[in-house]
């Protein structure tokens, strides 16, 4: 039965058997520190699985964003195409991550959450600084960018590939067989990618297992007013704001999308990165959606780099939250100050470790609020965050599409095709034809010269 199951149905029976068995592991009292349990299973064995998995997926997206984008620039051929392909892409980013926070703002307000409670945190905060919003543009422009590569360090990886493309497209068609060595390339690594999600039921599975036993959900019903006001913004901003601005600006099928996007939600769930995310993101929305590469290599790790619709969701309940609990009020002007702080800080802040809490620090700070307060909301922040990062992968995936479709570069067909990039799964077994053909290169020594002669 497992066997003949899709990668969907694993992954999703994956996850419920690591909450399951997490939230019993809690219950039961079996993850006390020190025990056999919590050393050898919870920080063992679960711990060394989850950390292999995401170090996988984290493995492929420095590459993967290099090259793909690269292709993707070689793809478009038009430089004043390419530019306003970037600039529709950062405004429609920018107007969802407004929307995203007016929500949180709106919700949190109506419920009045905070009000009349007394909590006592014992957990102290150190906000840590942002850098400034000039630093973070004049880096983008990477002074080393094997360093940047190194770092993580997403801006400037775009720019140096966007710089690399447009230079091959200056040398034209002496680079042909480069662009065409890039694409195969590219190529090898998606499938790297198919490898990796083909092991991906086990490593939810472990990473579920041991957030679950560790949070249990002591600390949400105490916050309860909090964390379901949180929950109701980030289910409201994805399903019904992000699916009519998919419907307005692109007319698809919003049943089709959600369906496509099932795998990249729970990845995004389970790793609570939206970097560590991007290969699986760039593989749907290419393979299954059918947004052409020219596009999704420029989006997509852009989006997972400063659209942050689900953060922004995080500070604005956080701030009525904790502004009704310390019984500050809050005017108009405060509340526009939140929209634009948490718009600009998205990009400010791009790429920094610990993004969500140095971004709410930001916005305490600008409207008043006290930063000790954020220490009562980080028991349940990782649990959180996990939905959070679902959300801006969603919304990453849902702009990709609406850009696409805008530009005319995306195969409807595809989009529409329940099936499309569902066969292309490793189960182990290397195709015999090309592992003869391979064989046969390597034993007759055609890797050379005779080799690069074969037909286009």
């Amino acid at each position: 039965m497992w066997k003949n199951m899709g990668l969907t149905g694993k992954i999703l029976i994956a996850m419920l058997l690591g909450i399951v068995l997490g939230l019993f592991i809690n219950y039961a009292g079996l993850n006390a520190e020190g025990g056999f349990i919590d050393t050898y299973i919870i920080n063992g064995f679960l711990a060394i699985v989850g950390k292999l998995f995401v170090n996988s997926l984290k493995m492929l997206v420095v590459p993967l964003v290099l090259i793909s984008l690269i292709c993707g620039v070689c793809g478009i051929g038009d430089i004043r195409l390419l530019g306003r392909i970037g600039t529709k892409t950062f405004l429609i980013y920018m107007m969802t991550t407004a929307l995203a926070i007016a929500t949180a703002i709106g919700l949190g307000s109506l419920f009045g959450i905070g009000k009349g409670m007394d909590l006592v945190s014992d957990t102290s905060f150190e906000s840590k600084e942002a850098p400034p919003l000039l630093d973070v543009f004049s880096n983008i422009v990477p002074s080393n960018p094997i360093s940047a590569m190194a770092n993580g360090d997403m801006l400037s990886i775009i720019f140096f590939a966007v710089l690399i493309g447009i230079s091959i497209l200056m040398v034209g068609k002496p680079a042909k067989g480069l662009v065409q060595s890039l694409e195969l390339i590219n190529e090898v690594i998606l499938k790297m990618v198919t490898i990796i999600m083909n092991l991906a039921p086990y490593g939810v599975f472990a990473l579920l297992t041991k957030a679950m036993s560790e949070l249990g959900l002591d600390l949400i019903v105490s916050l309860f007013g909090y964390v379901a006001v949180l929950v109701g913004s980030l289910a409201f901003h994805f399903f019904v704001t992000m699916m009519i601005v998919l419907k307005l600006f692109s007319g698809l099928s919003i049943k089709t999308f959600l369906a496509k996007m099932r795998e990249v939600q729970i990845f995004a769930f389970s790793t609570s990165s939206s970097n560590a995310t991007i290969p699986v993101t760039l593989r749907t929305v290419t393979k299954r959606m059918g947004v052409n590469n020219s596009v999704a290599s420029f989006t997509v790790p852009f989006g997972a780099t400063i659209n942050m619709d689900g953060t922004a969701i995080m500070q604005g309940t956080a701030t009525i939250f904790i502004a009704n609990l310390y019984g500050i009020d809050l005017g108009v002007t405060e509340y526009l100050t939140v929209i634009l702080m948490s718009v600009l800080a998205s990009i400010g802040t791009a790429g920094v470790p610990g993004v969500g809490l140095i971004m709410l620090s930001m916005v305490f700070a600008q409207v008043g609020l006290p930063i000790e307060g954020i220490g009562l909301i980080l028991g349940v922040d990782r649990l959180l965050d996990m939905l959070r990062t679902a959300v801006n992968v969603g919304s990453d995936a849902a702009v990709t599409t609406i850009v696409a479709k805008s530009e005319g570069k995306m195969d409807v067909a595809i989009y529409n095709d329940a099936n499309a990039g569902t066969k292309d799964v490793f189960d182990g077994h290397i195709d015999e034809d090309n592992e003869r053909n391979f064989s046969e290169i390597f034993s007759d020594g055609k890797m050379g010269s005779d080799y690069d002669d074969r037909p286009d």
